[in-house]
């Protein structure tokens, strides 16, 4: 398996912030801050070997997020090798000057092809930012005769200090599928989002800014995204974690999947059309105000 590891140094001596990207999947499997912290989960008994999803980091979920169809759950995308690929200019000005950057490419194989049959160029940009914040960038373009459609989610696992600790703030009054209900709608009814059990929704047309709480560490993981209207948030919870694969039984306790998505609406793209979703994490103290992110 490739790994590509970037880092960036501060202005506060030796101190890194550092993103870890596997080949496999086009995933971030770590993001440490200036502190050598690791903020991105990984599980103890995840499988590196080839072909394999990785749990943990941010896997890429395309061209489906779920288990329907043909496609393996969440879509082949996490399972493939990806490329690197130099881009001549960058895509914003002054990326490369100010951050660490790596830039990745997935086309379809011929056995891809044969259970979802569109030619696609799926281009991932990976930034570390000065401030230690981790930008994610994905592009998709149809090379195909004929339009396609697909679904989509950066599959975000948090590393949390005690899952009982930890709140979302931001997606109060917004409606959300109940996976756990038969995908039934509700309206998000509390201040914030707390855990005391399994959890597994798509909240719809999100506002672009969230926040994760968590107070035992005191710190507050800030999340914006763009293109991307729905949330989803999952915690297996003790019950299904023993019946996962690739994950130890008390581990959900240190875990949270908050993903910037697009589920409800798939996204169609036209022959020769382009589409972007954007996804910034960025870790501050939780003594922060809520104003300054316009949650």
């Amino acid at each position: 398996m490739g790994l590509i590891r970037l880092c960036f140094e501060t202005h506060k001596g030796p101190l890194l912030s550092m993103a870890q990207v596997s080949l496999q999947g086009g995933q971030v499997t770590s993001w440490r801050n200036e502190k050598g912290e690791e903020l991105l989960f990984t599980s103890s008994k995840a499988n590196f070997k080839p072909s394999k999803a990785i749990r943990g980091g941010i896997p890429i979920c395309f061209p489906q997020f779920g288990n329907c169809g043909s496609l393996e759950q969440h879509g082949f995308a996490r399972n493939k090798i990806w490329t690197i690929e130099e881009i001549t200019p960058p895509l914003q000005p002054n990326d490369f000057n100010r951050k660490g950057c790596v830039d990745l490419l997935l086309k379809p194989s011929e056995e891809d092809l044969k259970c979802w049959p569109h030619s696609f160029e799926f281009r991932l940009r990976v930034l570390l930012g000065v401030d230690g914040d981790l930008t994610l960038t994905s592009r998709v373009r149809n090379i195909n005769g004929k339009p396609f459609t697909f679904s989509f989610a950066y599959h975000t696992y948090l590393l949390v200090s005690d899952i009982s600790e930890v709140r979302i703030e931001g997606l109060e009054t917004v409606d959300y599928l109940d996976n756990l209900h038969q995908r039934e709608r509700f309206t998000e009814q509390g201040d914030a989002i707390t855990f005391e059990c399994e959890v597994d929704r798509v909240y719809l047309h999100c506002p672009n800014v969230i926040a994760v709480l968590d107070h035992k560490k005191q710190r507050t993981y800030v999340i914006r995204k763009e293109g991307l209207p729905d949330v989803v948030v999952w915690n297996p919870w003790e019950k299904k974690s023993k019946s996962m694969v690739h994950f130890a039984d008390e581990e959900y306790k240190q875990m949270l999947c908050v993903d910037g998505a697009a589920i409800e609406k798939p996204i169609t793209l036209k022959p020769g059309e382009e589409w972007t979703g954007r996804l910034q994490l960025l870790v501050v103290p939780s003594t922060f105000c809520d104003e300054q992110f316009d949650l």
